[in-house]
């Protein structure tokens, strides 16, 4: 294939994953970003490279909400003695959504450790691909067999630690990109190791650093930390 018919095909590739976006399509989106990788060697443009994030936060997170919902029934059901039939059909049930979730992570976390990390730049690059595992490896501890959780949960942190460390010498305190990290960091120190204290500390350094450095901030970026500060609340 030529290089005028690589770009033609990348820009379409684009504009139909666009379309697929505003119509909340989210495996097209997929779909089509899997083949600007291809074409790209794995160099994707920030708007890609957005484009793909969400498109996977957005197809898992409707499984999640689903399990999530499950999961409280269940518990409701428990409490309420609820007939065994009632609740071994529940049960098959979540385990449906929950193998839906682990095809889902499983699949974005291939692509992150086979292509994209390796294929990453130093910088912003890097750390928004390594969130993008610890994302997804604490998917999978939200809904894993206890003797799994821990496995997910050693690969989420060593996934985070990875990112953070990379981001403190390579992005600047007001980083959206950093800041993002920071706040998902802390919800795994929340929701995964049941440390809120810790949880708070680290989001508090994140965003004490970003305050200190805001002399030297631009306009977008300073939008960007009120954003993280408002998830953060």
């Amino acid at each position: 294939m030529s290089p005028v018919n690589t770009q033609v095909s990348r820009a379409e590739c684009l504009f139909i994953a666009k379309l697929a976006d505003e119509s909340e399509r989210w495996d097209d989106v997929i779909t089509q970003l899997k083949s600007i990788i291809s074409f790209s060697n794995a160099q994707l443009t920030v708007e890609e490279r957005n484009l793909l994030s969400v498109a996977y936060k957005n197809a898992t997170g409707t499984h999640r909400a689903s399990w999530r919902t499950l999961d409280t029934l269940e518990k409701h059901q428990a409490q309420a003695h609820a007939p065994r039939r009632e609740a071994a059909l529940l049960r098959r049930a979540k385990e449906r959504i929950e193998r839906d979730i682990a095809d889902a992570c499983r699949d974005v976390l291939a692509l992150l450790e086979r292509t994209l990390v390796p294929a990453a730049a130093a910088g912003e690059e890097k750390v928004f691909y390594k969130k993008m595992q610890g994302d997804y490896y604490r998917y999978l501890v939200e809904c894993a067999r206890r003797q799994q959780r821990e496995h997910y949960a050693q690969l989420s942190l060593e996934a985070y630690k990875g990112a953070y460390k990379h981001a403190l010498g390579t992005l600047e305190p007001w980083h959206p990109t950093r800041l993002g990290l920071a706040l998902n960091f802390a919800v795994y120190y929340r929701d995964v190791r049941g440390s809120p204290e810790r949880a708070c500390h680290l989001a508090k350094h994140a965003f004490d650093e970003a305050v200190a450095a805001m002399w030297q901030m631009p306009e977008q970026a300073c939008c960007a930390m009120i954003c993280c500060c408002g998830r953060a609340r």
